[in-house]
């Protein structure tokens, strides 16, 4: 697995999107139990510390020690730096697993070993994600500019599995039929240049050309936003559960 995001961990804390209530009310109702969940690649524990309203215990890991770091700390959250492929956790531990925008970057087949062997009898795995968001027709092409013609050879190849929906991903469990779901938010002009500075494409921009590519960017970025104070933005959610 890649540590991507180590670098810009208290930007991504900052400026990341959060997941809809509707989206874990879902999730929730799914759910027969709620002992023990694993939070996979928990980043800045944004996915556990929803869970851990509602479950008992959360054990929540991840490769960046620096990502742990902006996590919120809880009573009922237990933090691990360690990878998708091994959870220090008896078998069939887990009511509940779940990895948000994060399963694009694992080894597959390691991953679900560690699921099928830790995830409850009657357990759930939730691989949650969001693609890329839409605000309005110029700020889109102009962010589109952006991902495609700037970064385009900056993403890594696993971006893909995110631009096709997390559909061609393996997943080899008895999956769900699930519902649409959207991350809707609003952003001023300098939220959207903060999320942006997230990707990791522009990093990977950055070391190999000693400049931010939002310097080329910024005044169309700006001219394409105009006036408003904020815009709504809207994510499409990614979503397989199974069990």
């Amino acid at each position: 697995m890649k540590d991507n995001f180590s670098t810009q961990a208290a930007e991504y804390a900052i400026y990341r999107p959060t997941y809809p209530q509707e989206l874990y009310d879902y999730l929730f109702s799914l759910v027969k139990s709620k002992d023990t969940a694993w939070d996979c690649a928990t980043g800045n524990g944004q996915v556990a510390r929803v869970l851990a309203q509602h479950f008992q215990s959360v054990y929540a890991t991840d490769i960046s020690e620096k990502q742990l770091n902006q996590a919120m700390k809880l009573p009922n959250i237990v933090y691990q730096v360690e990878s998708s492929d091994k959870a220090n956790v008896p078998d069939q531990s887990f009511d509940l697993i779940t990895v948000a925008q994060a399963i694009h970057w694992f080894n597959f087949d390691a991953f679900y070993g560690e699921v099928k062997r830790t995830l409850k009898p009657d357990g759930l795995i939730a691989v949650i994600g969001y693609g890329l968001m839409f605000i309005d027709k110029k700020v889109d092409q102009a962010i589109h500019k952006l991902y495609e013609d700037i970064l385009g050879k900056y993403w890594d190849s696993e971006r893909r599995y995110i631009e096709e929906g997390y559909k061609t991903i393996p997943f080899p469990f008895e999956e769900i039929v699930v519902p649409h779901f959207q991350i809707k938010t609003s952003w001023n002009f300098n939220q959207m240049v903060g999320y942006l500075n997230t990707w990791s494409s522009l990093q990977h921009y950055k070391k190999a050309n000693e400049r931010n590519p939002l310097e080329y960017m910024f005044t169309e970025l700006k001219e394409a936003w105009g006036n408003d104070a904020v815009k709504d933005v809207h994510f499409p959610i990614l979503l397989r559960i199974g069990r």
